[in-house]
């Protein structure tokens, strides 16, 4: 009987993916600002309101190569009663006119440049004999209109694009290069951003080596640091990579310390329940934390908490299981959203898809299951295949999977062909989903 409820109160105390998210984006907020220049601040959050200091385009300008004419003096003419008129002027593009236009005249224009005062209209040098005069060495004194125009044919009005005073870009949209060229465009050569979070990773354990060295027996390479430094750098932030962790306590807290200065340390292995390790000594000693059973699989074991910085910051700590299929999938559900706070982002979720099974998922213990999968299209439908044994220590099942097949924890089992929601890790360029 004890036994039982034992069984069902660790039950209880596990927490919905859900419940564990909330509970750490509670402990993170955005970052402070900083300026940058544009290119450097692609990706970033905007942190101020950009307005326009100018009208765009500045002035009513051309939106062909042609002529300016006013448009009265096109009446009537067609390719059988061509209508010639001098030409006066030539306005290059980024070039003012010199002259107002005159009645029955014409001043050829080029895409962009400023409308002549007196002009109304632009003909587009396809319906002139321009072609045939500069082939059979006419000259361009005078030039035959074949098509007549109305009133604003061809022109671009001053400021459709923007009014000076316009509030061009908001506060809180990330730059993507739309917008970068939408600053440039208004004359702005640095834009105030959220500043990047610094995010420094360590691996624990005596057992690791890193990559390059020697190998030894019972060691393995790690693979979670460089696996969680490159996701960290993918969605936004710096990595500051700490090395291995020895299992003694100078060289765990040595390396944490230095992950002090940080803005969110992210750490790997030893924070599964009854774990002898330093990790745990050392974070309780640095400060507060709380180890959650996750009801999802791969990835139970997950430790939150902060560390208290010699600035006298709190610094929030999320501890990763040491498996390393584990530790990226609780990467994407609760470090990645973190990351994406700090950056001054609202949305979290990854994009999904709704997919066919093409493999069952076993579900034997009421935990949300994760399923590596690879998602294909196929006759406008989405197909979810997984990518061989599910295993958390299996990486390489990772590598293959461009997603996360999700089964819900209250069933046992999904069967192949049933539809399920897949979590996008990436949205392949090649398989043009």
């Amino acid at each position: 009987m004890a036994e039982h409820h034992h069984h069902s109160s660790h039950h209880e105390d596990m927490l919905s993916v859900e419940a564990a998210l909330e509970r750490i984006l509670g402990y993170v907020s955005p970052l402070e600002s900083e300026e940058k220049s544009l290119l450097d601040a692609l990706g970033q959050t905007l942190a101020e309101d950009v307005t326009s200091p100018l009208d765009l385009p500045p002035m009513d300008n051309s939106a062909m190569d042609g002529f300016a004419v006013r448009y009265a003096d096109t009446f009537g003419a067609s390719a059988n009663n061509p209508i010639e008129l001098p030409v006066i002027g030539y306005i290059a593009a980024g070039a003012m006119p010199d002259r107002d236009l005159q009645p029955g005249t014409a001043i050829r224009i080029m895409t962009g440049a400023p409308i002549p005062p007196g002009a109304d209209a632009v003909v587009p040098f396809e319906d002139t004999d321009e072609v045939q005069r500069k082939t059979s060495g006419a000259g361009m004194e005078r030039i035959a209109i074949m098509q007549e125009v109305s009133n604003g044919t061809n022109l671009r009005p001053a400021g459709e694009d923007l009014r000076m005073g316009d509030t061009v870009l908001r506060s809180g949209v990330t730059l993507r290069s739309a917008e970068l060229g939408v600053l440039a465009s208004v004359s702005r050569e640095r834009a105030r951003v959220l500043r990047r979070p610094i995010v420094a990773v360590l691996s624990t354990g005596d057992e690791l080596l890193m990559p390059g060295e020697p190998p030894g027996g019972g060691k393995i390479y790690d693979a979670n640091s460089f696996g969680i430094a490159a996701a960290i750098q993918r969605y936004g932030g710096i990595p500051k990579m700490l090395g291995i962790a020895r299992d003694n306590l100078e060289d765990t807290t040595r390396k944490l310390e230095e992950g002090l200065s940080a803005d969110l340390l992210i750490t790997s292995a030893g924070v599964s329940k009854g774990d002898y390790d330093f990790v745990k000594d050392v974070l309780m000693q640095r400060g507060e934390i709380a180890f959650w059973s996750v009801r999802m699989r791969p990835a139970r074991p997950l430790a939150f908490g902060t560390l208290h910085a010699p600035d006298g910051r709190r610094v929030p700590h999320i501890g990763l299981p040491g498996n390393p299929v584990s530790a990226l999938v609780a990467f994407e559900q609760f470090c990645r959203p973190a990351i994406l706070k700090m950056l001054g982002r609202t949305h979290f979720a990854k994009p999904t898809v709704q997919a066919v099974l093409r493999d069952s998922i076993r579900n034997f213990d009421g935990r949300r299951v994760y399923a590596r999968a690879i998602v294909t299209k196929e006759d406008g439908r989405y197909y979810a295949s997984l990518t061989g044994p599910q295993g958390s220590n299996i990486l390489t099942s990772m590598a293959r999977a461009n997603g996360l097949a999700i089964c819900p924890e209250d069933l046992t089992e999904m069967p192949a062909g049933e539809t399920t929601e897949v979590q996008m890790l990436d949205w392949p360029e090649d398989a043009a989903l």
